[in-house]
């Protein structure tokens, strides 16, 4: 029989952690998985630490990334994406701690929720050992997330981090993630997903926890890495493309990214954004003059908010 559940861990020369991460998993409360380990290529000793795991618990599957899919997470995930036998899709990090109910209470959800295409759930972050002091209350609220909530998840208003929502397989039968792209490649796919009409929701408790180090994507993102800034920029570019040709594009979304693009000027993001969302002539003028006098309404706004204190 297919396992309800897929798991889907990219890896990457995380020989160093990757065990930790499997054993979360392990510990999980619903046993009904199969977990799908993709190696994007890594040059260490990664499958050797994996093997006495492999050989005792045969839920867990070891791939090599094929040349079919592009280097890079994205394309491993898609792999993983093709080989998944379950009725639920979950993205887990190889360097990150899942609670053990992480499976158990999205699983419920979504079996209570017939029409919801996804569950997410809260994802908090750690440096250094961990704290294996879990919090196993099954007393929280909730909320639902649809398509009006499109411009709140590309503010991060609402986080939607990769490791922190289990999908309804059937979200991915159209959509998968943008291969080159080398950061934010969830934070384009995901709405993406809900624009085309998938509903979800959203559980009120911690069922993950992502290891900040500075080897991360997004540790290297921060520290300002051209590769990841440059995919960040490519990202913004395909998800103003897709609130487009949904009809789903705001003032409001625009004002948000025309503002963004000011940190990423040496991108050209700003004309990017205007050749892609082929404003009428008036309203193109009406944006490049907002982004004319933007500098100095936010150095006007930040004077302000000083004296104010």
């Amino acid at each position: 029989m297919n396992p309800k559940v897929s798991i889907i861990m990219a890896t990457y020369n995380r020989a160093s952690y990757i065990l930790e991460s499997i054993q979360s998993i392990q510990n999980q409360t619903f046993r009904d998985f199969e977990c799908l380990i993709i190696d994007d290529g890594g040059t260490d000793n990664t499958k050797d630490v994996l093997l006495p795991v492999l050989a005792k618990d045969h839920r867990f599957k070891y791939y090599v990334r094929t040349p079919e899919y592009q280097k890079g997470l994205p394309g491993t995930r898609n792999y993983g994406l093709d080989l998944a036998a379950g009725d639920y899709i979950i993205f887990f990090d190889d360097d990150d701690i899942a609670h053990p109910q992480n499976l158990e209470l999205c699983v419920k959800e979504l079996v209570a929720n017939p029409n919801m295409s996804f569950c997410r759930y809260i994802r908090n972050v750690f440096r250094g050992d961990f704290n294996y002091t879990f919090n196993y209350s099954t007393d929280y609220t909730s909320f639902f997330i649809d398509a009006s909530d499109i411009n709140k998840i590309l503010k991060n208003d609402i986080h939607f981090n990769s490791c922190a929502v289990m999908w309804k397989r059937k979200c991915f039968e159209k959509h998968r993630f943008v291969e080159h792209l080398m950061y934010a490649e969830e934070w384009e796919l995901y709405p993406r997903i809900i624009s085309n009409g998938h509903r979800g929701m959203s559980i009120n408790k911690t069922l993950f926890f992502g290891r900040k180090h500075m080897h991360s994507n997004t540790g290297e993102f921060h520290s300002k890495n051209k590769i990841r800034e440059a995919s960040f920029v490519d990202a913004i570019i395909l998800v103003l493309k897709n609130l487009k040709e949904k009809d789903l594009l705001s003032d409001e979304i625009t004002h948000y990214f025309i503002q963004v693009a000011l940190r990423y000027k040496s991108y050209g993001l700003f004309n990017r954004i205007m050749d892609v969302l082929e404003f009428s002539f008036l309203d193109e003028w009406k944006w490049r003059f907002f982004n004319f006098c933007l500098p100095l309404r936010l150095f006007l706004y930040k004077k302000y908010k000083n004296l104010t204190k």
